[in-house]
């Protein structure tokens, strides 16, 4: 596990921070990660306590959730698209952002409905909500967990019904896109090229099938929550997403991953 600081000693330095949350293969997380890897672009660790107050964070960067990426005296950056721009200033190579405006809008549009609000792991975290927010004899350590995101996550019982078949509806049509790419003769899932998207989803997948525990340490309490998915997701998971998964993570990203 890579050493992390404190949110007071991260305040005190230059150059680039990134408030991460130890222990969990968050996808988010893990999308920031990948990105910043790929550009080989060294920066400090600094601790987010899931669950907890994270005063010190809030009083920095105006919110409470990792991950976080601050450069310098710049603006906190807490969203994927103000983090993957910032990347691309501080290492234009290799470029993750496509050229061609087409193969850009549609990249932009799939990583929305990916990491955006109510998009695909938005609509996953409702999805695993829902059982404990609707049980009144669970656990009171799982009710505080699970409020402590629903709150987070804007949760309400009817939207989280329908989060299954908005996350297969992701999945059936990230499947058709890596589709017409292999017809085309292409390896990834936009152009002819590496992109945000192919790390995105690589780092995302594990909220439906986790890497093996020897590429992906988590407690058994996660990897159970991350992999059961329930009829309707199943069903959409196309053995060639999770195959693009391992392909990315062999020849781009770094296994085992650092938590």
């Amino acid at each position: 596990m890579s050493n992390f600081i404190s949110v007071a000693e991260a305040r005190d330095m230059s150059g680039l921070r990134i408030v991460l949350t130890p222990g969990i293969p968050g996808p988010w997380s893990e999308s920031a990660k990948g990105i910043f890897g790929v550009k080989k672009l060294d920066y400090a660790w600094v601790e987010q306590v899931v669950g907890g107050e994270n005063l010190d964070l809030i009083d920095w960067t105006a919110q409470a959730t990792a991950p976080v990426a601050v450069w310098n005296d710049e603006p906190p950056r807490a969203t994927w698209i103000e983090q993957l721009y910032l990347a691309e200033r501080l290492a234009p190579e290799p470029k993750l952002i496509p050229d061609d405006f087409e193969d850009r809008m549609r990249m932009m549009s799939f990583c929305h409905e990916l990491l955006g609000e109510n998009g695909f792991v938005w609509s996953r975290r409702l999805q695993i909500l829902h059982p404990t927010m609707t049980n009144p004899e669970a656990p009171p350590e799982a009710q505080a967990f699970a409020t402590y995101f629903a709150d987070k996550y804007l949760y309400e019982a009817s939207r989280a019904e329908k989060a299954p078949e908005h996350a297969a509806g992701f999945l059936r049509s990230l499947a058709a896109q890596l589709g017409t790419q292999k017809a085309k003769g292409s390896k990834f899932l936009i152009g002819d090229q590496l992109s945000a998207l192919d790390i995105y989803w690589a780092a995302c997948a594990t909220i439906v099938q986790p890497l093996p525990h020897e590429q992906c340490p988590m407690t058994d309490d996660f990897r159970t929550m991350y992999s059961t998915v329930g009829p309707v997701i199943e069903a959409a998971i196309d053995p060639a997403l999770i195959e693009h998964r391992d392909f990315i993570y062999a020849e781009y990203l770094t296994l085992p991953l650092d938590l």
